[in-house]
């Protein structure tokens, strides 16, 4: 994945250097969760999404031992710095934070509409947000409550050395890194155009089975628009190489709920998926990916997910 020609987002947060993990983990730390723990953790809104309970409830996010449950957001600190960070991972996130904004701005231009471009935080460990604690257990994830997407940076390691998403070390472990991101967008995207909204008006009449399926087609959909930005992206700066859509492709299936759920008990549970099967989310990715057309990605109307 080249970064050269993509252009710089300013609409960063970084809170690396709070002290927020430090005082809001987990208990026994980050480092302390096992692999099957971590996995549990979030089988609910874990992996490149929105936690079902901030849809549902508004302020709730997943917390130790399985449960949600609304907690006080920690007291503002004023360690954050705005703008484009200089490190080359904040140049990394600033690069495909802005180039989500130049190809969002584009499409939304052609539907008549004006896209408004959210902020992403970057943490370490854990921070305040406006759906509760931002914990890095939960992964990167999409808060509608202030529009912003919230990721510590820590995850692409997991990616990596956990989970197998894609091979440690190479550089196309690039391009999933920025299907994250671009996926977490996806759910911004979403929000602007009032999808969001009625989801979570729909679930809370929906006993937790339908909630999931309904949950199911908004992440399959975020997928679907990340796909999108990556075919425009591409048709702007030629930016994909070798092993790139491979490798995203091998995130994508790494995440999925099955995978997942095997990987984190031993069986599959299908009425417990949140964001889909591994194959679900890969042909998702690839249909936007190839058509580039967002009225392709209508995953609630879809006869086959």
């Amino acid at each position: 994945m080249r970064l050269d020609e993509l252009p710089r987002s300013d609409n960063v947060e970084d809170r690396r250097s709070e002290d927020g993990g430090a005082s809001f983990r987990i208990p026994g730390g980050r480092g302390g969760l096992g692999i099957g723990t971590i996995i549990v953790l979030g089988l609910v809104g874990y992996w490149l999404g929105i936690d079902p309970s901030v849809l549902i409830g508004g302020a709730e996010i997943l917390t130790g031992g399985g449960t949600s449950q609304q907690q006080p957001s920690p007291a503002p600190r004023d360690s954050a710095q705005t703008g484009a960070p200089s490190d080359q991972m904040g140049q990394f996130v600033s690069a495909v934070l802005g180039s989500t904004e130049a190809q969002w701005q584009k499409i939304f231009a052609q539907y008549g509409k004006t896209y408004e471009p959210p902020t992403l935080v970057m943490f370490s460990g854990a921070t305040r947000s406006a759906c509760g604690f931002a914990q890095s257990a939960m992964g990167p994830f999409y808060c509608p409550n202030d529009r912003k997407v919230y990721l510590d940076t820590s995850f692409f390691q997991d990616l990596e050395r956990r989970f197998r998403a894609c091979d440690a070390g190479s550089k196309s472990c690039q391009f999933s890194q920025a299907y994250v991101i671009s996926h977490e967008v996806g759910h911004h995207v979403q929000n602007l155009l009032g999808i969001l909204p009625k989801v979570q008006q729909v679930q809370q009449s929906l006993d937790k089975v339908e909630a999931n399926q309904v949950q199911v087609r908004v992440e399959l959909q975020a997928d679907c628009l990340a796909g999108v930005w990556a075919h425009h992206s591409q048709e702007t700066w030629n930016f994909i190489e070798p092993g790139d859509v491979e490798a995203a492709m091998q995130t994508a299936a790494a995440i999925g709920d099955d995978r997942l759920q095997r990987q984190a008990q031993g069986y599959v549970v299908p009425d417990a998926f949140t964001h889909g099967s591994s194959q679900q989310r890969t042909r998702w990715f690839m249909t936007g990916l190839k058509s580039g057309n967002i009225d392709k990605c209508d995953t609630f109307n879809a006869a086959q997910l």
